[in-house]
């Protein structure tokens, strides 16, 4: 069965952790993944990034590059069998990640550019959008159009949370059901959605303790899938630390999520 259709019919999990330090660290991470995939009903799709192109200062390790983090996604998804999904920022990575992954993921503060929507759209992927910091759930009916008339329905929404303030995100569980209105699978963000951005001195800071709060909340409002950056040492990890949950932790922060 193609991806969509699971990801319309059973709860999913796109997890990993937030920025590709090294090779090792994506086997570790997508060992656990996959085998959450096989003792749950559930999808999950593994997930690291390339490149970190917003970190808040210059001096942040942004990642390996389009080619060299595209060579360590196909490796976890032969050695793995699993799907995969990274975030694109510049139109021309649409057509280059596509050759490798299943998902292709819109950076929230991206997800009005156009130009980056169609390129995504038109390379047959699906295409998660992550609602941008100062957009409602209703607002997010137009990126996904754009999508949709670049000729692609295969959409997903992720709720990442609005700005609250100076280095605070509040989330409002009213966007889940306003998006869910448009008919696409919508997907709970639960580890960005506990950042502080900027808020930790030249860096994001956050509170990884709020993630099982947060899924649990989108449960009750009917989201479809869960957005979890995971990590097997957090405190010492080269991006959103402060966020992502322990790896060792993450089975038990899924398990009330899942419908048996």
């Amino acid at each position: 069965m193609a991806l969509f259709e699971q990801i319309r019919q059973k709860p999913f999990f796109i997890l990993g952790p937030c920025v590709m330090e090294n090779q090792d660290l994506l086997y570790t991470v997508a060992d656990k993944v996959a085998e959450l995939g096989q003792k749950y009903p559930i999808q999950v799709v593994f997930k690291s990034s390339f490149d970190k192109a917003n970190r808040t200062s210059i001096h942040s390790y942004r990642g390996p590059g389009i080619e060299k983090g595209m060579e360590m996604l196909q490796n976890v998804k032969e050695k793995f069998n699993l799907p995969v999904t990274t975030d694109i920022h510049e139109p021309y990575q649409a057509a280059v990640a596509a050759q490798v992954v299943d998902i292709l993921q819109i950076p929230a503060f991206l997800c009005r550019q156009t130009d980056l929507l169609v390129a995504a759209a038109i390379t047959g992927k699906i295409v998660n959008v992550k609602k941008a910091q100062f957009l409602s759930g209703q607002d997010m009916f137009y990126p996904a159009q754009k999508v949709v008339e670049a000729g692609n329905e295969q959409v997903i929404l992720t709720e990442r949370g609005n700005m609250y303030g100076y280095n605070n995100l509040a989330v409002d569980f009213r966007n889940i059901y306003d998006m869910k209105a448009f008919g696409y699978p919508v997907c709970m963000d639960c580890t960005h959605s506990v950042q502080r951005p900027g808020g930790a001195g030249g860096k994001t800071g956050g509170d990884r303790t709020f993630v099982p709060m947060m899924a649990l909340a989108a449960k009750a409002f009917g989201a479809d899938g869960y957005f979890m950056e995971a990590h097997p040492d957090p405190d010492n990890a080269l991006s959103d630390g402060p966020n992502m949950v322990k790896l060792h932790q993450l089975e038990e922060v899924i398990k009330p999520l899942i419908n048996y």
